[in-house]
């Protein structure tokens, strides 16, 4: 297949704000997609490159040769060329890199360098999502949109399902093959957003689990045998960074093991140590900071998957084999000690709750309607969009921050901006990060950047403004921190935004 299909396609999903329009786009592409190109082409729609690293980014595309004046490139040399990129190393490898990339966008057509571009720099601006994309593969295939999204979940990626589906005879049945395989990563379960307790209890059938919320990072941990594997939210393998887990996990009562949990630091009085502890030991080599698993979710026990059984039934293994490793948790249907359990929790460091549905199944991959996070205050996670030059005191740094919402459609919708909560090490790491993430255009004092740094936010509530093209701002927003453990494709939604206006 000629790569100027996909750019052809990727420029038209772009264009239609309309998700069934860029989803028939998707579709209709896939269709006619050979089977050999197909784990490549679902990459691409998807945004990303097959190999992990090229060394390549925005600085290496900043000066690219005449685009050609004819299409000739295939997926299958766009693909060759990046993983020839993937392979050097060493001396000359700079050099050699740099003539790979001269002769892949001098082959490339204005529209084909735009795609790429977007592919090399994770920035392919077409509103295209994983899950709309998972729809596509279904309608391409002519299958349940569920059966593609539940082989995915367990698959843990998108391409190997798209594969299975597109390149069998019998989809259905290709997609019903996969399984949760202890060792392989599925993608998590996630919670909706609450804004108390009653709230929460109100939209589940009692009784309810109130899980506390740890303020860690989410763990998966696999075991079989002594053979153990841990990984992050977005499946990155860390099990070499967290040997103390390695260790807890292999002295668990279970031959093989599946648990979903949080890891996070804690001080001598048992109260949380500040995220970024964590998370900065989460990234590197270990340290003198020890994390502690704590597990809320068992998927697999001994050879019994439990994925569909019912949420107090996934409990009751996880108690039998992680004990005390386990979440502390409250079964009731009763408001009132949901909201006392909330406080205590609150007053002990921790984040919040989530209530959880007591039948619920665990749907990975999913913001599914059976857990419901509540925090002791409004937050949101949204994407830096732009970004402005300090003045006074923050001169040489850059300080306001813009924010905007993901919209489902494609894009981010502007919120607002804010100064405040800026420590001074976060003024120095912001000034940092932003300068990398810089984009054109720039008007000297407004620097724009490239949507990829997610922050979580507090505010006060929202109120409906004509000033922004969402219709709401933020009111007294600050910043708590800034959420390297998520992807701009996982921030907020305006949808859910919207839910606070007063």
């Amino acid at each position: 297949m000629l790569f100027a299909e996909l750019a052809s396609t990727s420029a038209s999903v772009a264009a239609t704000r309309s998700r069934l329009a860029k989803r028939s786009l998707l579709a209709a592409l896939l269709a006619r997609t050979p089977a050999s190109d197909v784990p490549i082409v679902s990459r691409y729609l998807g945004g990303e490159l097959r190999q992990r690293r090229t060394g390549l980014g925005w600085r290496s595309l900043a000066d690219l040769p005449a685009p050609a004046v004819e299409a000739s490139l295939t997926v299958q040399d766009v693909d060759l060329s990046f993983e020839r990129m993937s392979l050097l190393s060493g001396p000359g490898s700079s050099t050699a890199r740099s003539e790979l990339t001269d002769q892949l966008f001098s082959a490339a057509t204005g529209p084909e360098q735009a795609m790429l571009r977007g592919l090399v720099t994770g920035e392919l601006r077409q509103g295209s999502l994983d899950a709309l994309l998972l729809e596509a593969v279904a309608e391409a295939a002519g299958v349940p949109a569920d059966a593609v999204r539940r082989a995915a979940m367990l698959a843990g990626a998108t391409e190997p399902v798209a594969v299975a589906a597109l390149g069998s005879t019998d989809p259905l049945a290709a997609l019903e093959a996969f399984g949760l395989e202890v060792g392989r990563p599925v993608r998590p379960m996630l919670a909706q957003s609450a804004p108390d307790v009653a709230a929460a209890l109100s939209a589940l059938v009692p009784p309810v689990v109130v899980d506390t919320k740890l303020d860690g990072i989410r763990i998966q941990v696999h075991k079989r045998g002594d053979e153990v594997g841990v990984f992050t939210r977005s499946l990155d393998d860390i099990t070499a960074r967290v040997p103390e887990i390695v260790t807890i996990a292999r002295s668990l009562p279970a031959s093989s093991l599946v648990l979903d949990g949080e890891a996070l630091a804690v001080g001598p009085d048992g109260r949380p140590r500040p995220f970024q502890e964590t998370a900065s030991r989460s990234a590197s080599a270990p340290t003198d900071v020890v994390l502690t698993p704590f597990f809320f979710d068992c998927l697999h026990v001994d050879g019994v998957d439990l994925l569909d059984a019912p949420l107090l039934t996934r409990l009751a293994s996880l108690d039998a084999v992680a004990g005390p490793w386990a979440v502390q948790r409250l079964v009731t249907s009763s408001v009132d000690e949901a909201a006392s359990r909330f406080a205590s929790v609150v007053a002990a460091g921790q984040e919040g709750v989530v209530v959880k549905s007591s039948t619920a199944l665990y749907e990975a991959g999913r913001r599914g309607a059976g857990w419901v996070k509540v925090k002791p205050r409004h937050t949101l996670d949204l994407v830096v969009l732009a970004v402005e030059r300090g003045s006074g005191r923050r001169r040489g740094f850059l300080s306001n921050i813009h924010l905007g919402a993901r919209d489902p459609a494609g894009g981010f919708v502007m919120l607002g901006k804010t100064f405040k909560g800026m420590t001074d090490e976060m003024l120095a790491w912001q000034t940092e990060r932003f300068t990398e993430l810089a984009d054109s255009p720039t008007d000297g004092y407004v620097v724009h950047v490239r949507p990829e740094q997610v922050v979580e936010i507090a505010f006060d509530g929202l109120q409906r403004s004509s000033r922004y093209p969402g219709g709401v701002a933020l009111r007294f927003a600050r910043v708590l921190r800034y959420r390297d453990d998520k992807t701009a494709a996982e921030a907020d939604t305006i949808e859910t935004v919207r839910s606070y206006v007063t």
